[in-house]
């Protein structure tokens, strides 16, 4: 990764524990593909429901060559909303590894393929 791992915290008190996990997590997706420029985690309570209680907001953004995405999830667990928000990041991320990798290489088809001149004996 290119960037720092840019961690904020809105309307909550700043956690070196989940800054740690966070981290951990980070670095877990920067295994599984190098294709990562940039990151930001975003940690938030932005729901005040009286009948749902407190919700918090895990958000991550992440910039991969040619895309970028941002992802979110509500828990009344701030570690449970980050531990989903990472699975479904990792899952995201997968897919569009996957979508770069099955790209055709540039290479023209009729240079695969076998003439018929190369299977004749001589």
């Amino acid at each position: 990764m290119h960037n720092m791992n840019n961690v904020v915290y809105r309307d909550l008190d700043a956690s070196q524990a989940l800054t740690s996990t966070i981290d951990k997590k980070l670095k877990k997706l920067n295994r599984i593909s190098s294709q990562i420029q940039s990151s930001r985690v975003v940690l938030d309570s932005p729901h005040q429901h009286k009948h749902k209680g407190k919700l918090y907001r895990a958000q991550i953004e992440l910039g991969v060559k040619g895309n970028s995405f941002t992802l979110h999830q509500d828990d009344t667990s701030i570690h449970v909303a980050v531990r989903d928000v990472f699975k479904a990041a990792e899952r995201k991320l997968k897919e569009v590894t996957a979508k770069q990798n099955s790209k055709p290489s540039g290479k023209n088809i009729l240079d695969l393929v076998e003439s018929p001149e190369d299977n004749e004996l001589h």
